[in-house]
């Protein structure tokens, strides 16, 4: 049976292409807010790091109604970090909308997404979104698209898809771009007419694969997922059971169920084929579970995800100032926060080490890791953390491999020069440089993934804020040899104390400075950059010695640089495999992982 007054679509694009500005049109369009109501921009977004950032880490699900058809949208991530997201979803979906930048063209994770989709067969329309900006080339985007659907061997059905021009923030789409624009009804109708209805049979037994779990701190863990077969009803009796772990099979009752109906979900008593919706009640339900009748307990198979390349230890603060200012601070704290992770996070994954108070936390990249340091900080957590390292793997002849990255930077033709030579020496081989016009140049590397650790900052002081630089994962490919992170040593704090202003006025003549006069110092802390490649001990919180002809206020003469103020992410580029980063809910302090001077130097002999 074909449900026809139900479309299933996810919206796949690169990062920053329009995704959700697309989604935001669609809801007001649709007559899902009232005519007076104010709405916040980028509406999916819902939490505090993704609006701030402007980017989207979680994929969300809301719908929408047009002509008496009911449109399930899942709005996606971007950023290749987060690509167990897009993953995982495209499973509940009967089609996608491909959004790309009608300026930017098709970009890496744009190929990543596409190739997701047709891998499951799934009918693509493909939107040309900000052809309102003045350098738009959307005729010259067709063609590129054109040819990635054929570089990934797309079927002809999937060559011959519908290609429709739009403006997201300008709210309307259009076929040909002689068309009038208008609204976003030609979106609307394409979905209608392109995108296939879902199909299953409402007499079988029931199935629901889950392929996201949302958390409430209420009800707990949410499944969410779409109705394959059957009909799924309140007080049902069902049988949990997985694809990937065939000894599962645990028996629960439906105690809620919910379909989405614009941004909330809406309390329903029974829903069929083709349906989206999320189940409370199940405390241990998990993404790829498949919930099936009993008398037929049947499950469907769901992919792997792709596995996680770059990890990072966490654990307890043991730094002098340690408990003060965070307020979850034990390793049970920290060990239970991790695991809860794993409820909605499928690409992270958490293990135990020797010690009771360090577990080992591995993800995407370091921006899927930095967003969850961020996130616990928020929360009260506080915890340090190691720099991030690869995963390696070793071949059947016991070679060591390690993850290969593909990166397409996009620089002015006067920082061209500057970038290859840095990516040169972290082990970089440039594959293809090409002219933009326009005074920019598009370079191609493929690179080990440890050499891009640490490079981001870098890379936007080189190019002085204006590049662009974009990432996806390749392969496992041989190890490439040493690469040197840092060149420049850290000034490191001699004794603990307040830092004096007499005392970072002398500490300055080194180097960078990262903290200012007040602020509290351990021995072993971190306190600067040096100009030089060695690490320097210096004492900040040394105050002049006051003689009968000096007094205490001859120091306010003293001229102080301000201190680099170092954010999450580049404290984490900063860091060099013998230092960890403190993170609190007001601090974040870098740190060498051995405080002690004589301890350190003995340390760094041995090696």
């Amino acid at each position: 049976m074909k449900r026809e007054d139900v479309r299933n679509i996810a919206i796949i694009a690169h990062v920053d292409h329009g995704k959700t500005t697309l989604v935001d049109e669609l809801l007001k369009q649709s007559g899902v807010f009232r005519a007076n109501q104010e709405v916040a921009e980028r509406v999916m977004d819902s939490g505090d790091i993704e609006r701030e950032r402007g980017i989207t880490i979680l994929s969300k699900n809301t719908a929408v109604t047009y002509h008496g058809v009911k449109i399930n949208i899942i709005d996606t991530p971007g950023h290749a970090d987060f690509g167990g997201e897009v993953e995982r979803v495209l499973k509940m979906v009967n089609g996608v909308i491909l959004v790309v930048d009608a300026f930017e063209g098709s970009m890496p994770q744009t190929k990543f997404v596409l190739r997701k989709a047709l891998e499951l067969n799934l009918p693509v329309i493909v939107c040309i979104n900000k052809i309102d900006r003045p350098e738009a080339r959307p005729q010259e985007v067709v063609d590129e698209v054109l040819e990635l659907l054929m570089d990934l061997d797309a079927s002809d059905e999937q060559l011959d898809c519908p290609f429709l021009f739009a403006s997201a923030k300008d709210g309307y789409a259009i076929r040909n771009l002689e068309d009038e624009p208008k609204d976003m009804a030609p979106l609307f109708e394409t979905i209608i007419d392109y995108i296939p209805a879902p199909e299953g049979d409402p007499q079988a037994g029931t199935q629901v694969l889950i392929s996201t779990i949302d958390y409430n701190e209420y009800v707990g863990r949410i499944g969410v997922g779409k109705v394959d077969n059957g009909t799924i009803r309140v007080n049902q009796e069902v049988v949990i059971v997985n694809h990937h772990d065939p000894d599962k099979l645990k028996k629960v009752k439906i105690s809620k169920l919910y379909e989405f109906d614009g941004l909330k979900k809406a309390d329903v008593s029974e829903a069929t084929v083709g349906s989206i919706v999320a189940i409370s009640g199940i405390a241990d339900i998990h993404i790829g579970d498949t919930l099936c009748s009993p008398e037929n307990p049947k499950a469907i198979p769901f992919q792997k995800i792709s596995e996680p390349t770059i990890s990072m230890q966490f654990m307890v603060n043991d730094s002098p100032l340690a408990g003060k200012e965070g307020k979850y601070v034990t390793s049970r704290h920290l060990r239970d926060r991790l695991f809860r992770e794993l409820n909605t996070d499928v690409s992270l994954r958490v293990e135990e080490t020797d010690s009771t108070e360090c577990f080992k936390v591995s993800g995407r990249g370091e921006l899927h890791l930095s967003v969850l340091i961020e996130n616990m900080r928020r929360e009260g957590y506080e915890f340090a953390v190691s720099k991030a390292e690869v995963i390696y793997h070793t071949d059947e002849n016991g070679k060591k491999l390690e993850p290969m990255e593909r990166a397409y930077i996009d620089v002015d033709d006067d920082y061209a020069g500057n970038v290859i030579q840095k990516l040169g020496e972290r082990k970089g081989e440039l594959l293809n440089m090409h002219s933009n016009g326009s005074g920019s140049t598009r370079l191609e590397f493929l690179i080990p993934a440890r050499g891009l650790i640490g490079y981001r900052g870098e890379f936007l002081t080189d190019t002085k804020g204006t590049g662009v630089l974009n990432t996806i994962f390749e392969n496992y490919g041989p190890y490439k040899g040493d690469i040197q992170y840092r060149k420049q040593g850290s000034l490191i704090a001699y004794e603990a104390g307040e830092a004096i202003t007499y005392g970072l006025f002398n500490a300055q003549e080194r180097g960078t400075l990262f903290i200012g006069p007040g602020e509290k110092v351990y021995a072993g802390m971190v306190i600067g950059q040096n100009g030089k490649a060695e690490d320097i001990e210096l004492n900040v919180c040394k105050t002049k010695k006051l003689t009968n002809t000096r007094s205490s206020s001859a120091d306010e003469a003293l001229k102080l640089t301000p201190p680099r103020s170092l954010s999450l992410e580049q404290s984490l580029e900063f860091i060099d495999t013998d230092e960890l980063l403190e993170v609190t809910p007001q601090n974040l302090r870098i740190r060498k992982k051995i405080l002690d001077p004589t301890l350190r130097k003995r340390a760094a002999m041995k090696k």
